[in-house]
């Protein structure tokens, strides 16, 4: 497999050099899991011959972006920005409109694109995700809805692959991209990455999203967010809790609906299960405890649900 990384100025350092390092572990290792697997080659992809990152590191540039289309897959990184604001005019650069103009005339039947945080804009930038499923950095969703509202955001998710687009989380998500990839070439290969560089699976991002972040967007959901946190173990009703509120049923689904991209059971189960997980890995509760405490009657629903929760990651 040959993996191109495109790089440009400002580009997100540890993203890079996440991808770089467990390609390269990957293919260094092939040979002790499974003589077959094929060699797997890492170049640099860029608008120029050197680049430099927010870490201040300095890449030599392989390849031109022309030659992308050569490649397997295109992996696109962050773009080292925090908010929706620096994102859009990162996105407005010389360089990202160059990356962003040779994404869209890559061949779907030939190469992959991989993509993770803002890397995402970039790709989305370029209409090929148009009804497709994706995820990003999940304090970044609202905006990415904004800019892009007919692709199938994720942002629970850790890495979404549709088809041969592959898309993933927030800037360390970066590490669950690179595995990816070299799942896709062979699971016992990235198995055994994985445990050499003591990689643990987190195949969610729920747990690290603080939905206070969209204050500024909805204030009524950061409101809904805190009321359903601390009755996790309570029977949900979306009527009564839009009473508690001060509104009503239909304009809490919406807004919701429109903030996270979830109905507002969906949202609490997302909750319940992230909460069971946690104390499943922290306590020594049973499974039957453990329902008990998300709300579930029992612990089989909550087991069916987990079960599901796996199937989509």
């Amino acid at each position: 497999m040959r993996i191109g990384l495109i790089a440009i100025d400002g580009c997100f350092g540890s993203a890079v050099a996440s991808v770089i390092d467990i390609v390269r572990v990957a293919d260094g290792a092939r040979g002790d899991v499974d003589p077959r697997i094929d060699p797997i080659e890492l170049a640099i992809l860029g608008p120029k011959r050197r680049v430099t990152t927010t870490a201040s590191m300095t890449l030599s540039v392989d390849h031109p972006l022309s030659e992308s289309g050569e490649f397997d897959v295109v992996v696109v990184p962050a773009l080292g920005t925090l908010t929706a604001a620096a994102t859009h005019d990162a996105l407005q650069s010389r360089d990202a409109r160059s990356v962003i103009a040779s994404l869209g005339r890559l061949d779907d039947a030939t190469t992959r694109i991989a993509a993770a945080c803002t890397g995402v804009f970039a790709v989305a930038e370029t209409g090929r995700m148009h009804h497709r499923r994706a995820t990003t950095s999940w304090f970044l969703g609202p905006e990415f809805l904004k800019r892009y509202p007919t692709v199938a955001l994720d942002l629970d998710t850790m890495v979404v692959v549709d088809g041969n687009l592959v898309t993933a989380g927030a800037a360390f998500a970066h590490i669950d991209l690179a595995l990816s990839l070299v799942r896709s070439i062979s699971p016992d290969l990235a198995q055994h990455v994985a445990k050499l560089l003591i990689i643990d699976e987190r195949p969610s991002q729920a747990a690290f999203v603080a939905y206070e972040h969209l204050r500024h967007e909805d204030p009524i959901v950061v409101e809904f967010e805190r009321f359903v946190r601390v009755r996790l173990d309570e029977p949900f009703n979306v009527a009564v809790v839009a009473q508690s509120l001060g509104t009503s049923r239909r304009t809490l689904e919406r807004r919701v609906r429109a903030a996270l991209n979830l109905t507002p059971l969906g949202f609490v189960q997302r909750l319940r299960i992230e909460r069971a997980r946690h104390l499943s890995a922290t306590t020594d509760l049973t499974s039957a405890e453990i329902a008990r405490r998300v709300g579930y009657a029992n612990a089989e629903t909550l087991r069916s649900l987990l079960r599901r929760e796996r199937r989509r990651s």
